[in-house]
């Protein structure tokens, strides 16, 4: 098994460390904290590379703590961010942090079998105790107002002349104070995290140093970008989101199978589990047959069935063959709403009444004044493009245009009309 820092090397996932740090994992289990700020209810895909850092390193025989800031939460990283965000209350973060906890489930083993079981923290257990005099008088006192100044995330701030307020401006105090709380009380020698977390990360280095006299480790990994240039994780309707009530199972299979072929080679060895010689394959087997699609396929698959499991993997696959025609009526009546209108979004639609819909006596009657001249023109045109073999209905293909209409209602509403090979139509019935 490769060592954690030689498994994020050949990932592309390592873009700092402090020295020492390799030597220090090689002595035996060490265990490492990531912070996730649960300012929602659900993680989104820009939080995976966090996860997956953790997951590699129990992988790797540690023990990783995640830790959720229930109260650096409720003042907000002003890490390269453009203005203050809004305060949360307690009872909000503490709803945000239960979601959390159990999406982190799928990736890390909580199992309190395990010698490096992973744990969840939050800062508020330990940061609530603190009041305000203390915290200044036990903490403050040992990082200078000069060293807070010179991280880049302060200065970026000043400079662009949004200013800092001293809420924030404390935020890398108690943060670095969250690691030397785990030095201490949990023996937690690593704090991960993405690359504009440096500043923050090493602020707690100097505290253990200061405040306790020891010596800890700091290792970032890049922040991910699109071969665009694009910010990753971003889509026209916004995040995507772990929650499939936020993000659906379909519309998140979809994210993954549309990357660029540069992303995907990336994409694949970080957010999947796969093994070198496993990804090194499936490269040489896309670049043969770059159509085929078979590294965003994969990527899909992986973390598709890792976020949502098996089942809503499979229905998601299952929704994404009905376009290019690669499915059955079973399969189209398979899928709940949601995943049905997502499919056919943008696709034209005609509504009728249930009592119109109930008199309709031949595929000719839908086709004409019922269809409103969306789908046909003319039952003349209906009629010959049903004879030459090009019109189905919820993929079943038309064969008499005077015939009874047979098929059943998709959720008890819908008809999918297909004309041609790629003109889509959904008929609902109100």
């Amino acid at each position: 098994m490769n060592s954690f820092i030689e498994e994020l090397k050949w990932r592309g996932m390592l873009q700092d460390m402090t020295p020492g740090l390799e030597e220090h994992l090689s002595k035996g289990q060490a265990s490492a904290y990531l912070g996730f700020d649960p300012t929602a209810d659900s993680l989104h895909i820009g939080h995976l590379v966090g996860v997956m850092t953790l997951l590699h390193f129990q992988r790797a025989g540690h023990r990783p703590y995640a830790l959720v800031g229930g109260a650096t939460g409720m003042i907000g990283d002003p890490s390269f961010k453009s203005a203050e965000r809004n305060l949360l209350s307690k009872e909000v973060l503490d709803h945000n942090i239960s979601c959390i906890k159990t999406q982190l489930g799928k990736f890390l083993d909580f199992s309190a079998s395990e010698a490096n079981q992973a744990v969840l923290v939050n800062n508020y257990d330990w940061m609530s105790q603190f009041s305000f005099l203390d915290f200044i008088r036990e903490v403050g006192k040992h990082i200078t107002v000069n060293y807070m100044m010179s991280k880049d995330s302060v200065k970026r701030r000043l400079e662009d002349g949004n200013g800092l307020s001293f809420t924030e401006f404390s935020y890398q105090l108690i943060q670095g104070y969250d690691f030397y709380h785990l030095w201490k009380n949990e023996d937690c020698s690593v704090q991960l995290g993405g690359s504009d977390q440096w500043g923050n990360i090493v602020t707690g280095t100097e505290l253990i140093r200061r405040m306790g006299g020891g010596s800890a480790f700091a290792l970032t990994v890049p922040l991910i970008t699109k071969a665009d240039g694009s910010k990753f994780g971003k889509t026209e309707g916004g995040s995507v989101w772990l929650d499939p009530d936020k993000t659906s199972p379909y519309a998140f299979y979809q994210f993954w199978l549309n990357v660029s072929d540069e992303d995907a080679s990336k994409y694949i060895r970080i957010f999947t589990t796969l093994d070198q010689e496993t990804i090194l394959d499936l490269e040489a087997k896309h670049a043969e047959a770059p159509h085929l699609r078979i590294l965003q396929k994969e990527i899909g698959k992986s973390i598709t069935e890792m976020v949502h499991g098996e089942k809503e993997f499979l229905i998601a696959e299952k929704a994404s063959q009905i376009l290019f025609g690669k499915s059955s009526t079973e399969d189209l009546a398979s899928l709940d709403e949601r995943t049905f209108l997502q499919v056919f979004d943008g696709v034209p639609q005609v509504k009728i009444s249930r009592a119109e819909y109930e008199q309709l006596t031949s595929y000719l009657d839908l086709f004409g004044e019922v269809s409103q001249g969306v789908i046909f023109s003319s039952k003349g045109e209906a009629r010959k493009m049903i004879q030459g073999g090009g019109v189905s209905i919820n993929k079943q293909k038309i064969e008499d245009a005077n015939a009874g209409i047979a098929e059943n209602l998709l959720q008890e509403k819908y008809l999918l009309v297909q004309k041609g090979k790629k003109n889509y139509f959904i008929l609902e019935v109100f």
